[in-house]
């Protein structure tokens, strides 16, 4: 489990634009509460970047 990150949805997706609801459901993240974990490598890093405001990340 090394070199992983775990995300977890804390925002609501409603009223936000296109891009970051794809990005969110990219990652797994539907509904507020949703919990997933990704690799950390730089296109996982990007995608937490671009909806960082809605998330919360744990290593």
């Amino acid at each position: 489990m090394a070199n992983t990150v775990t995300i977890k949805l804390v925002k609501s997706l409603a009223g936000r634009q296109k891009a970051q609801i794809e990005t969110a459901k990219s990652l797994g993240l539907r509904k507020i509460g949703d919990v997933t974990t990704q690799p950390a490598n730089a296109a996982t890093q990007g995608k937490i970047f671009k909806i960082s405001h809605l998330v919360e990340v744990t290593e």
